[in-house]
């Protein structure tokens, strides 16, 4: 990556978009790869070690989905999708599955750069180092991405974590599902709202509370992080 702000995997089997979408990422100093079907995507994704995929969801041999889910089974890479279907469907489902973002087609493609900057920036928080927050037998790292359980690391993707990082910042302070949708996914999502239950049920899989501390469910509200 030396030389470059980053690497990223554009899969998509139209090669005109692919090829545009490359074009722009590297004139922006980004480092690039492309594939065009399911399978090579998965190829290049091992060998490469990407710092973020593009994903159209509509591909040969292996549809988007299926590579974003295994990606999600052993790694926290940040994936946006890329779809031209534009149905609510497509978007829920991604998001619940671990997405951090879609751009539904035609898009410009400075829309893509703006995305990809986001997410990264999101995901390597550049953001001047902020606290390391500690609770008995938890603890999650903003510098680094890591929530650390009964002494074991717990890996979470990047929205899994950002979810419960804002739950545990504001302590005891109750959200609706909307507002957690604002404020971790970061814009006006278009469907339900049964994303936020999908990864809260997800941390609560792998964090269970302690003697202190809880992620409780507001009935009729929300969500909160109770700290006693």
């Amino acid at each position: 990556m030396e030389g470059t702000i980053g690497k990223i995997l554009i899969v998509d089997d139209d090669k005109n978009i692919a090829e545009v979408i490359k074009m722009y990422l590297e004139s922006s100093g980004y480092a690039t790869k492309v594939a065009h079907d399911g399978r090579a995507a998965q190829e290049v994704f091992l060998s490469y070690k990407p710092d973020l995929v593009l994903l159209d969801i509509m591909l040969p041999y292996i549809d988007g989905i299926d590579v974003l889910k295994w990606i999600r089974k052993e790694h926290e890479t940040p994936v946006i999708m890329l779809t031209a279907k534009g149905e609510t469907f497509d978007k829920v489902l991604a998001l619940e599955l671990g997405a951090d973002d879609y751009v539904v087609k035609p898009f410009e493609p400075k829309e893509i750069i703006a995305r990809v900057k986001a997410v990264l920036r999101r995901y390597n928080l550049d953001n001047g180092g902020k606290e390391v927050l500690n609770f008995e037998d938890l603890e999650i790292d903003i510098n680094s991405y890591n929530v650390t359980y009964k002494g074991a690391e717990v890996k979470m993707p990047p929205k899994e974590f950002e979810l419960v990082h804002y739950l545990a910042l504001n302590k005891n302070r109750v959200f609706t599902r909307q507002q957690l949708l604002c404020e971790v996914w970061g814009y006006d999502y278009p469907g339900d709202s049964r994303t936020v239950d999908v990864h809260v049920k997800r941390v609560r899989e792998k964090l269970q509370g302690g003697p202190n501390w809880q992620i409780e469910t507001v009935w009729g509200v929300g969500y909160k992080f109770e700290v006693k």
